[in-house]
């Protein structure tokens, strides 16, 4: 059964992150666990800034101090509808994703809770992602909220009664289709576990083909199909509704597809969050839903 005992929500007090802490809030209501809630500063020490004329004095620029995030973070906590949670509060100095890392693992989270900007392209490069970074280290799993995430009223329950599970087979998402189960059982909800087969997805080759594209197509939708159907059977149908779907494309086009096409309310989906290839693979799929799902997602690590 899924537990969460401990709850680390990283804020950069703006209003995607205030998202996140309602989310937050709500799990842990949910599952009576700690909350914790943290801001990271690049520093609280006094700096000197020089203005580059010759004979110019020093000026010594003082950052914000730890005592006036600590306030603006429990102010966040009232507006979230959290500040009857005896929650902690944590306001560190340091780079933001090595930092909010370090506190997990300090802490023992077993569940991060961090909202997304949805940027993309160019400014995502530029900016950087400290949620991407996060992905990738996190040692527990990590429920990211869009900024497209209609708000949750304060205090409110936030049940995702339809989940979508994209399902590879590989550990981390059997892992995950594990945690999707066991949440819509507690919500009485229904899964959705979604196979794409990406191999021949967009173009069939019309040259040097030594074997029917089509038909060796539907020979792999056949064999997913029975994947999911045995996957499936393992698990008591009196715990939730679950669906099989199997789609042929770039997955995470169509993990994006049928989220909107069944209206999903989350995603729970595995994560290798490894370095080589692997964190390839990674951003390919994983990194691409997170960055543009209109929806919660609940990435697995394995």
């Amino acid at each position: 059964m899924v537990e969460f005992r401990n709850i680390l929500c990283p804020i950069d007090l703006s209003e995607a992150s205030s998202r996140a802490l309602v989310h937050a809030a709500a799990f842990a209501r949910w599952y009576g666990a700690r909350l914790t809630v943290l801001h990271v500063v690049p520093t609280f020490d006094p700096r000197q800034v020089r203005s580059g004329a010759i004979g110019e004095a020093v000026t010594i620029v003082h950052p914000v101090s730890r005592e006036e995030v600590v306030s603006e973070l429990r102010r966040a906590l009232d507006e979230a509808g959290a500040g009857n949670l005896d929650a902690a509060v944590a306001a560190e100095a340091g780079e933001p994703a090595a930092t909010i890392v370090d506190q997990a693992v300090r802490i023992g989270a077993d569940l991060l809770v961090i909202g997304t900007h949805g940027r993309s392209g160019f400014d995502r490069l530029l900016l950087g992602s400290v949620t991407e970074k996060v992905l990738r280290k996190a040692p527990c799993p990590i429920l990211t909220v869009p900024p497209h995430v209609v708000p949750a009223a304060p205090k409110a329950e936030v049940i995702f009664r339809r989940i979508l599970c994209p399902m590879d087979f590989s550990p981390p998402a059997l892992q995950a289709f594990g945690f999707a189960v066991d949440l819509a059982r507690q919500a009485n909800g229904t899964v959705t576990v979604l196979h794409v087969i990406e191999w021949l997805a967009e173009e069939e080759p019309r040259e040097h083909a030594h074997f029917n594209v089509p038909e060796y197509r539907q020979h792999l939708v056949a064999h997913a199909r029975e994947r999911l159907r045995a996957l499936v059977a393992e698990e008591p149908r009196t715990w939730c509704e679950i669906e099989e779907m199997v789609a042929v494309g770039r997955p995470y086009r169509e993990v994006l597809k049928t989220a909107a096409a069944t209206k999903t309310d989350l995603i729970v989906m595995g994560a290798q969050g490894r370095g080589g290839v692997g964190l390839v693979l990674f951003g390919s799929t994983t990194q691409q839903v997170v960055r543009t799902a209109t929806c919660p997602v609940l990435t697995v690590r394995g």
